[in-house]
């Protein structure tokens, strides 16, 4: 019987040892699977912001696209060939000039 008082100590001790192993391989298992979660949520948030932004930088691009639009629909009235005469007319009291008055030089 001696050998079997001998072999319960011995047991008890790898049965302490193999649990004092688990705990801190159970508290990396945890802080791994912590860090992923906090990992996934910031990549998750990280998108949704970027998604917002692009819907922002969107709104801007249409927002100068029309006022592109406009300034040029306005360059182009104001280059109309109507609208100089008118005011070169009306403004500057402008005129063709006479026959007499054009003198050809070549």
């Amino acid at each position: 019987m001696p050998v079997a008082k001998v072999a319960r100590p011995r047991a008890a001790m790898e049965a302490r040892e193999h649990a004092a192993m688990r705990v801190p391989t159970l508290i990396l298992a945890l802080l791994v699977l912590v860090a992923v979660a906090l990992v996934y949520v910031w990549s998750h948030l990280h998108n949704t912001q970027l998604k917002y932004r692009i819907a922002e930088e969107m709104t801007v691009r249409e927002n100068l696209t029309e006022e592109n639009r406009r300034l040029k629909m306005e360059i182009a009235t104001l280059k109309s060939p109507q609208r100089i005469e008118s005011i070169a007319r009306e403004k500057l009291r402008l005129q063709y000039p006479e026959r007499e008055q054009v003198v050809l030089i070549k």
